[in-house]
């Protein structure tokens, strides 16, 4: 076994492996950039090095920094995480050439199943049954078109290299078609460095259904059963079960098998994680995610193997200790994942300073944490920050436990996804278990969505402040609101917009101004152009997410203030409409 491993990521993933490893006696190494100064992760570790500024491409993926880190610290290993350059063959190979061990698949691995053309020409030789789809990527948006003719709409336009829903995007018609084609372009080469698409048939309401595997380096492999991961938004996890609610025992056989075919094809030698889209009684291959996933824990809590050492254990050259006759799955698990983000606008990203934060416990209960107690989270990282599992004998008993913990679980200062995940107990489709990957955006209006805690929206007119305070009546203790006139909401955030209220841009003069910071990824208009109300002026980026910025009144735009590239602050103008 290792003596000394580096985590080449940060936040709750980072905090994950420094435990694990800590457990299983091996010295941890931390990587922290400026924004994460004060982190957890570089707190817990045995040992933690700065490697540069808030920006993730000059910090996180700097490979050349890592590896000097990896060296200077005396690690015998790297461990990447679920995130950043854990899906990256260059870094794999990059960490061997260096003379240490990587801890994930071998490279060539991570090349055939990071693109999706490519991974889909190897599942169908193996027998994998797939979604109709182009064999090889297409050049231009009249391929999306041709494909619709032979397939009907609605169809999916997919980065080669994409993944965790980016690179995604979807034409119900032929006049999404060119839109489509250059969102999804545009993404993989933002975030893959690789701009390549393939075009399949989209299925509108299937549930998506993943299969955890595992596969040592002498050939021996079994899969840990699957992940029900159907409650997203834009094609991202929220919400993940195991067992599936929609599965039975012969598909779950049906689709281990398949699973453990696709690991088999590449000759995986390490844990990763085969998905699929299943309607009915049939499944097709999404991809295959050659890493750790995020929702892991339901698979640790429902089969009693850690994923994480497991796979520090293949790296290190160990056989699996079991076989797939010693798995077995006992009770029901749930993960909900706590974002920066405001469920009441759309998941609006809501980064910022953490004023309170207190963790529910009890039975059946886990947090898998960035967050200690108050803190940040940090604009320019992805907005997930920890994440909320339970367990029960069975689904009802989760769910009880996941409504009890939900009650429990504090956060104030920004906004999360907790109101989100509390209104989705009352809705009686989820309970039921028979929702599909269109459930948050049939539902989420419908939804009774209570009120977030304090630090809503930057830019937002100010309003009374609040703080919470406990009191006692009568031998009773109550947790109640205090309001001023301070102009600033409890936490020193700026104050809740009503629920039901959309993000849009704020208008001052006729000028369409930032709602939220980020960076301009494409302008859509142009001087002397006509636009009508909530037509999309430009595209904003933030904590991973594209959001369209749209005008609030029709005229012409007179001036144009922004660029693709640049960094804008909330209430910054970005366009200005006369």
């Amino acid at each position: 076994m290792f003596g000394k491993v580096l985590i080449a990521n940060r936040g709750e993933i980072a905090v994950r492996l420094v435990r694990a490893l800590r457990e299983m006696g091996v010295a941890s190494v931390a990587v922290y950039s400026d924004a994460d100064r004060e982190g957890l992760h570089p707190r817990l570790a045995d040992e933690a090095y700065h490697v540069g500024p808030a920006s993730a491409a000059e910090s996180y993926l700097n490979v050349g920094r890592l590896i000097e880190v990896a060296r200077r610290s005396g690690a015998e290993a790297v461990h990447p995480g679920y995130g950043f350059l854990a899906e990256s063959a260059a870094f794999a190979r990059a960490v061997k050439e260096a003379g240490m061990v990587w801890i994930g698949p071998h490279p060539e691995a991570i090349e055939a199943m990071g693109s999706k053309v490519e991974s889909r020409r190897i599942m169908g030789a193996a027998g994998v049954p797939m979604v109709p789809g182009t064999r090889d990527p297409v050049g231009e948006p009249e391929a999306v078109l041709e494909f619709a003719g032979e397939h009907g709409y609605p169809v999916a336009i997919k980065a080669s290299a994409g993944g965790g829903g980016k690179g995604f995007a979807v034409a119900r018609d032929k006049t999404e078609a060119a839109g489509a084609f250059e969102r999804a372009s545009r993404e993989g080469e933002a975030y893959f460095g690789d701009g390549s698409v393939y075009v399949e048939k989209y299925l509108p309401g299937p549930r998506h259904v993943e299969i955890q595997v595992v596969r040592d380096k002498h050939g021996n492999a079994v899969h840990l059963g699957e992940r029900d991961c159907s409650i997203q938004r834009r094609h991202q996890k929220l919400l993940e079960e195991c067992p599936s609610p929609a599965m039975t025992a012969a598909m779950r056989e049906a689709m281990g098998e398949a699973a453990l075919a696709a690991a088999e094809a590449v000759g995986y030698d390490n844990v990763g994680t085969v998905e699929f889209l299943v309607e009915g009684d049939e499944f097709y291959f999404l991809e295959m995610n050659t890493r750790v996933q995020v929702e892991h824990p339901v698979t640790e809590e429902v089969t009693g193997i850690d994923v994480v050492k497991t796979g520090v254990r293949i790296a290190a050259g160990e056989e699996l200790s079991f076989s797939q006759e010693d798995v077995s799955w006992r009770g029901h698990a749930i993960e909900a994942r706590l974002n920066a983000e405001d469920p009441a606008r759309d998941f609006a990203p809501s980064p910022g300073a953490v004023t309170a934060y207190e963790e529910p416990g009890g039975p059946g209960v886990r947090v898998d944490s960035s967050l200690a107690g108050p803190g940040v989270v940090p604009e320019s990282y992805d907005p997930l920050f920890a994440k909320l599992i339970v367990r029960g004998s069975d689904r009802r008993e989760a769910l009880g436990t996941l409504r009890r913990a939900l009650a429990e679980f504090r956060v104030e200062g920004i906004s999360t996804t907790l109101p989100f995940f509390r209104a989705l107990l009352d809705d009686e489709i989820f309970l039921s278990g028979d929702y599909t990957t269109g459930f948050v955006a049939e539902r989420l209006n419908g939804l009774k969505l209570d009120s977030a805690p304090a630090g809503e929206p930057p830019g937002a007119a100010p309003e009374k402040a609040a703080r919470e305070v406990e009191v006692e009546v009568d031998g009773r203790l109550f947790r109640v609101k205090v309001f001023s006139d301070e102009g600033t909401s409890a936490g020193g955030g700026p104050p809740r917009r009503k629920r039901g209220e959309t993000r849009r841009a704020s208008v001052s003069e006729g000028a369409v101004s930032a709602p939220m910071q980020g960076t301009i990824v494409k302008v859509l208009v142009e001087e002397g152009q006509p636009v009508a109300a909530d037509e999309p002026v430009c595209i904003l980026e933030a904590m991973k997410m594209e959001s369209e910025i749209r005008a609030q009144k029709t005229g012409t735009v007179s001036e144009v203030r922004v660029e693709p590239g640049q960094t804008v602050r909330p209430g910054d103008p970005l366009i200005v409409i006369e």
